[in-house]
């Protein structure tokens, strides 16, 4: 692939409220239309609408690749994290995504699962912003939220704390591709063995998503100078 360590980062957005943040809080001038949504080039940056899900997510991730041949790719987003393992409102600076929803019954399960196992390269950032403060960690993807009974098993297979919808397809295309790649995700709303603080509350995941796209484009910029 063509790419030149000049060419403008691409930032995907997945989630619609992800991407009404965004908006919100750079205010670009001029938008454009992908066939995924929308785009706009501010900052030196290419900020791309993904979609939500996998599928939305790796093609995306595959047509930023494409057409924008970015010096390398990043996703700014949200996830749900497990109560009593991460706090609300938590940076997590992605290191090893995984998906956790490929039911195989024919061949080995495990084999399945880590067939879309990424560990991603973050010694390339260099010194990391003080604030807002990341952690460091694994976030485990699946098209559906957080169930409350699968916590248990995400907690003692993968060692997870965190999940989305998006990870483990974005990384797994950029690593596919040989691009450098720089997921962040913030901690919205917290899930417990029994319940989700924001299942049924879309008003609060709204208000959440816009504080934490907040903290996020906070340290994307204090990174980037």
């Amino acid at each position: 692939m063509n790419r030149s360590a000049s060419n403008p980062p691409v930032v995907l957005i997945s989630a619609n409220s992800e991407w009404r943040a965004v908006k919100n809080l750079l205010r670009p001038a001029r938008l454009r239309r992908t066939p995924f949504g929308e785009t706009f080039l501010q900052e030196n940056t290419r900020w791309l609408q993904g979609g939500w899900g996998k599928i939305s997510a790796a093609a995306s991730a595959q047509y930023a690749l494409d057409h924008y041949r970015p010096s390398f790719l990043a996703n700014l987003g949200t996830c749900g994290g497990f109560a009593g393992e991460i706090a609300q409102g938590a940076l997590l600076l992605i290191e090893h995504a995984a998906t956790y929803d490929i039911l195989e019954q024919m061949g080995n399960a495990e084999d399945a699962l880590k067939h879309y196992a990424v560990s991603i390269d973050t010694s390339w950032l260099g010194t990391l912003p003080a604030t807002p403060k990341v952690e460091r960690g694994l976030i485990v993807s699946a098209d559906r939220d957080i169930l409350p009974a699968d916590i248990p098993w995400l907690k003692a297979h993968f060692g997870a704390r965190a999940a989305d919808w998006e990870s483990s397809a974005i990384a797994w295309v950029a690593q596919r591709s040989g691009c450098r790649s720089l997921l962040l995700r913030g901690v919205s709303d917290l899930v417990n063995e029994s319940a989700g603080e924001a299942y049924g509350d879309p008003a609060l995941f709204e208000q959440r998503t816009l504080q934490v796209m907040t903290s996020l484009l906070a340290w994307w910029r204090a990174w980037r100078e």
